[in-house]
């Protein structure tokens, strides 16, 4: 623990970011009128030397202050507590003995299944995730950008602007996917929404009438086949091996019913990290052409390829058009900035946009110029190269972690690329048992039933590991192998009874 004279404590072990723990003891000085409005802040420099951080986890903080109304910053004279403080939390409203209303007054539809995010424990390591470490997010460029967006276009920001999405930033993305991923697309090729989600959602509405059969990987992604279904599509699996999608399968389909389109995940199959070769890619899109199928692609991790050069996306080789082409930026960042894209032909294109303007007339237009400013001057490319080689150790963490402690009890094969590792559990332990168990020692990890289409049992599991460093990831398989050693305590147990 390291102590700075005015009470800013800061806890390097802690989970919550350095720049956080600094935003938040200030806001807490300023609470209780510590420091009081319209009061000198130090300088970043000074205050990086006192507490031993680097300047930009101060500017960081000093930016998180700003945006939240708790501080100013004047060119070149400084930043001060805000004179105007943001107004505190309000009590919950009174109801003066009234009682809310129990139920609509109209029917109304059951609400429809979904995944709701789990809440874990304090200190729970969290291997459920093939997300992002936002710990590692270059804050201090992106809050540059974004405030160099405001400053010099905020009047054009901050109105109505293009539901294709920010022009720089389609720019910056066809770029992107020409130089990088061999996608022959423009700007005008190019739609930008909240995420790889709305992306899923605009494109089934966009494609599909109920009724519609849409053939998805019997082991995937469960938020796609909710977008599929609701659209109105009806979903038919097929199985997928170590190559990722069987084409075999997708023709005993194509047999018995007219496949609209098929959802296809051939870069890191979700949820077992299946790299479909060359081939495969090449056969499945010929089947696609002569049966008029559309293909879904979600590129949803393409920058994570660990061993030798990533294979092209379908997209890259699709020359009659019946690939639509999802990617996001959340997978690079965060989630929480929520940018995906659609890549597509033009009227597949502005299709989508007609749908997407019927309920959100565009995006966030200033994260999307920020953005576009973080790919124009290198410090995306930086960050992906950055994030490659983190992400690289920590799954060579995990994997060494995996041998020394669960060694004959899962068996997997080294992922050479993507956020996660797919293991199969060794008879006969439950992996749901143990699952559940090791979320009381403080660990959180899926059995295969998960992904399955059917919601079956499968003796699998997904072990997420960019979401930690090298030290948690260990610590998390450790819990693990605890976990199950208490599950075989009490199966002994329960025998000698």
């Amino acid at each position: 623990m390291r102590t700075w004279d005015l009470g800013i404590a800061l806890d390097p072990d802690s989970d919550l970011p350095l720049f956080l723990q600094i935003s938040r003891s200030i806001t807490h000085h300023i609470r209780e009128g510590r420091f009081a409005p319209g009061a000198a802040l130090p300088g970043s420099r000074t205050l990086a030397r006192a507490l031993d951080v680097h300047r930009n986890t101060v500017m960081a903080a000093y930016g998180e202050l700003a945006a939240e109304g708790w501080v100013v910053t004047e060119v070149a004279g400084g930043t001060f507590v805000a004179r105007d403080l943001p107004t505190r939390t309000l009590p919950p409203p009174r109801l003066d003995g009234r009682e809310p209303p129990a139920r609509a007054g109209f029917p109304i539809a059951s609400p429809l299944p979904y995944d709701k995010p789990p809440i874990y424990g304090a200190g729970t390591l969290v291997l459920t995730k093939g997300a992002p470490d936002v710990r590692l997010l270059p804050l201090a460029e992106l809050t540059r950008a974004y405030r160099h967006a405001l400053l010099r276009h905020g009047q054009q920001l901050l109105t109505y602007g293009d539901p294709h999405g920010h022009p720089r930033l389609r720019s910056a993305l066809a770029e992107m996917l020409s130089t990088a991923r061999g996608l022959p697309v423009t700007p005008d090729m190019i739609v930008v929404t909240r995420g790889s989600q709305m992306a899923l959602d605009l494109t089934a509405r966009a494609l599909l009438k109920p009724g519609d059969v849409v053939a998805v990987e019997a082991l995937g992604h469960r938020p796609a086949w909710n977008a599929l279904r609701l659209a109105g599509a009806l979903l038919v699996p097929v199985p997928v091996d170590g190559a990722g999608l069987r084409i075999d399968g997708l023709a005993a389909v194509a047999a018995r019913q007219r496949i609209r389109a098929l959802y296809v995940t051939p870069h890191h199959q979700f949820p077992t990290t299946a790299v479909m070769p060359t081939a495969r890619r090449l056969e499945l899109l010929a089947f696609a052409r002569a049966h008029e199928i559309a293909i879904i692609e979600d590129d949803y991790d393409h920058e994570f390829h660990y061993e030798g050069h990533p294979i092209l996306p379908l997209a890259s080789s699709d020359r009659a058009g019946v690939v639509i082409y999802v990617g996001t930026l959340s997978k690079i960042l965060a989630p929480g900035l929520r940018i995906g894209f659609v890549a597509a032909p033009e009227p597949v294109i502005e299709r989508i946009t007609s749908l997407r303007v019927s309920t959100d007339l565009q995006g966030d237009q200033s994260v999307e110029c920020a953005l576009a400013e973080l790919f124009e001057e290198g410090e995306l490319a930086r960050h992906v190269r950055r994030m490659r080689r983190v992400y690289q150790a920590r799954r060579d963490a995990l994997v060494a972690a995996l041998r020394r402690y669960l060694s004959g009890q899962v068996q997997f094969e080294v992922p050479s690329g993507g956020m996660a590792l797919w293991a199969r559990v060794a008879s006969p332990i439950d992996v749901d048992e143990w699952a559940l168990r090791a979320l009381s020692s403080g660990v959180a990890f899926r059995g295969g039933r998960m992904y399955d289409f059917r919601g079956e049992t499968q003796p699998f599991t997904r072990l997420g590991f960019t979401f930690h460093h090298e030290r948690e990831l260990e610590e998390a398989v450790r819990r693990m192998a605890q976990a199950l050693e208490a599950v075989r305590g009490e199966t002994r147990a329960s025998d000698e009874l």
